[in-house]
């Protein structure tokens, strides 16, 4: 029988706590979101798609910065 690599058992890639943390971020502050249309007089315009995955990825980046301990104050 082969030796089994403990070190993957229970252990998460920087990657996947960073996607989680992005998920919470993004559903909390409702980053990425479509604006709820609404009757009357709007002033913002509505996002684009590119500009929500532009969002999206940035947001990304910086949770995986803050992850791996490389956040803007170090």
């Amino acid at each position: 029988m082969e030796a089994v690599n403990g070190a993957g058992f229970g252990a998460r890639r920087n990657e996947d706590i960073a996607l989680d943390l992005l998920k919470f971020v993004a559903g909390t502050t409702g980053v990425g979101r479509t604006a709820a249309g609404s009757t009357g007089f709007s002033g913002a315009s509505v996002p684009k798609p590119e500009e929500h995955v532009n969002e999206l990825l940035e947001l990304y980046s910086r949770c995986l910065q803050a992850v791996e301990g490389k956040g803007a104050g170090k």
